[in-house]
């Protein structure tokens, strides 16, 4: 407790955090461990300290203690009672109640007899509960393994599961030491970190988890470097057929797989393969909403030893289903942001698995190995006519006139002149929008609607330099390998997606040869919706340490 400290812990959980203080980066670093930003204007940012950031926190090895050391090293006044009491037994749940293997089956245990008695008691917990084994364990259906993990964190205990998995049928992967493409193939200190924390050891056994690193930071060798320590038949999950694509161009160039045992299975294809790429789109694939989903069966027609969610914080929700079946299977979920739009975060953490490693995108960046960013937000007023109209308009059509002002062709015309010797590239929300762009930059675009096979090509044009200019609509949001695209400039967005945001900075912050700044632009509306989604758009990357520095164009 300091009066000089830059934090006040309020008695609701929440945190009130002063940018203005020399202190601020530390503190905001050391409570972004176990706090989650919920506001962040110029000069106080507001955090909230939930049971789910505490038990992520808890899955990382904090203790309570170092929790309440942490507030206490910041804070400016005393550390309300009722809060340090909270972290203690919120933080105390998390291993409280434990899933593992017995001879007679699945079971679930806990030190705390009274506990487990009234647990298995629980209206939700009753159906899933077979019979009592002792007064310490209850036999369970090994079926249930997932759900009964939902409905433990639904009532506020979490379960630790140690029922282990089962190992999956072997085979041999072994990394290259010069990559296909050229150079040397080493694995960085933080994948390995990061791999092996997924692992596990004998005496902390993992084998199912989260991985969080920023784009560009190589989240596709920490899901390499697994699969060559668990040397396993594998299947992997991504968002769409170029990043099924992106990971097979990678899987070849840094091991010996061959390329005729990765599979692709798709709209496209249907190949299953000791190594096989499968696209969430077509795992949720189905007829009409009440029928079946016609591909489920991919989960079980191998025995896989390891599934990769990549972008796990995409994974449809249907998915959530076939999961909790899979529980005896190894789980790896990559992402760069834990941050979900449909308040899905906790089902990522029951049934993928909590957090095993994390690190803020500002380390990586000054260690060099993301390129460093500058956030520029430049508002800029409608059209006079326009502005008139706005307030007579729908919500949804005030939203749709924000973000389609015309005024911002003019703004990214200065841009493009800017940095016309940079790979720049414009992303937005509306098709007839990113069209008009098109056609006034005469600009390749790439959209939903664009083919595979042409994506691929335009993609490569940009890589090579050929194409210097490249319009996106949201299907550039993620898995799109660009290591040259060093300006972006955001023309609208999902309202206030801050996983949007994220991964859209994402997109320049591969490192670059020349070591130059990305820089990162968005377009706003002033006084409109726009402006308010901007404002939560940016929680998470502000969370990060990236500002965001804000211009206006008149015209």
């Amino acid at each position: 407790m300091n009066p000089e400290n830059p934090l006040i812990v309020q008695s609701n959980s929440t945190l009130l955090l002063e940018v203005n203080n020399p202190l601020f980066t530390e503190a905001r670093n050391a409570i972004s461990l176990f706090a989650h930003l919920d506001k962040s204007p110029e000069y106080v940012h507001t955090y909230s300290i939930t049971p789910l950031s505490l038990w992520n926190a808890a899955a990382l090895g904090m203790k309570a203690q170092d929790v309440l050391l942490q507030l206490q090293k910041f804070t400016k006044y005393p550390l309300p009672s009722n809060v340090g009491d909270d972290i203690v037994e919120l933080m105390g749940r998390f291993g409280k109640i434990v899933l593992e293997s017995a001879p007679e089956g699945l079971v679930i245990a806990s030190t705390d007899s009274s506990l487990l008695h009234h647990l298995a008691l629980h209206p939700k917990m009753r159906p899933l509960v077979i019979r009592e084994l002792d007064p310490y364990r209850y036999l369970i259906s090994a079926d249930n393994r997932g759900l009964i993990k939902q409905v433990l964190i639904s009532i506020g205990f979490p379960a630790h599961d140690k029922a282990g998995y089962v190992d999956g049928d072997p085979y041999a992967i072994k990394l290259r030491q010069q990559k296909l493409s050229g150079g040397d193939f080493t694995i960085r200190e933080y994948q390995r970190q990061a791999a092996e924390n997924f692992i596990g050891s004998p005496d902390a056994p993992g084998g199912s988890g989260v991985v969080v690193l920023p784009c560009g930071a190589g989240k596709t060798i920490v899901g390499i470097f697994a699969m060559s320590l668990l040397q396993r038949r594998t299947l992997i999950l991504v968002t769409n057929v170029t990043a099924a694509h992106q990971w097979k161009k990678e899987i070849l160039d840094k091991t010996g797989i061959p390329e005729s045992d990765i599979g692709e299975y798709s709209g496209e294809q249907k190949e299953i393969k000791p190594v096989t790429l499968a696209t969430y789109q077509i795992l949720t694939y189905r007829k009409k909403k009440t029928d079946p989903f016609v591909h489920y069966e991919i989960f079980n027609s191998e025995n896989w030893g390891l599934i990769i969610y990549d972008e796990v914080h995409l994974l449809p929700a249907p998915v959530f289903k076939f999961t909790a079946e899979l529980q005896a299977r190894r789980r790896l979920g990559l992402t760069a942001t834990l941050v979900r739009e449909d308040g899905h975060e906790e089902d990522v953490f029951t049934l993928i698995g909590p957090k095993k490693f994390d690190v803020p995108w500002k380390d990586l960046e000054r260690q060099g190995w993301i390129a460093t960013a500058h956030c520029v937000e430049i508002r800029v007023d409608l059209p006079h006519t326009d502005k008139m109209n706005y307030l007579s308009l729908t919500p949804k059509k005030q939203i749709r006139l924000a973000y389609e002002n015309p005024c911002k062709i003019q703004v990214a015309k200065e841009l493009v002149e800017k940095h016309k010797n940079d790979q720049v590239l414009i992303i937005g929300q509306y098709l007839t929008q990113l069209e008009q762009f098109a056609q006034e930059f005469n600009a390749p675009i790439i959209t939903g609607a664009t083919s595979n096979k042409k994506r691929d090509e335009l993609y490569n044009d940009f890589r090579t330099g050929k194409i210097k200019l490249l319009i996106l609509s949201k299907v550039g949001n993620f898995a799109v390998d660009l290591p040259d695209a060093n300006v972006a400039i955001q023309i609208s967005g999902a309202f206030g997606s801050r996983q949007e945001e994220a991964q859209r900075l994402g997109r320049i912050l591969r490192p670059k040869k020349s070591e130059e700044t990305a820089v990162f632009y968005s377009i706003v509306t002033r006084e409109s919706k726009e402006l308010d989604f901007a404002m939560k758009r940016q929680l998470f990357l502000t969370e990060q340490g990236y500002a965001y520095e804000i211009q206006y164009r008149e015209f």
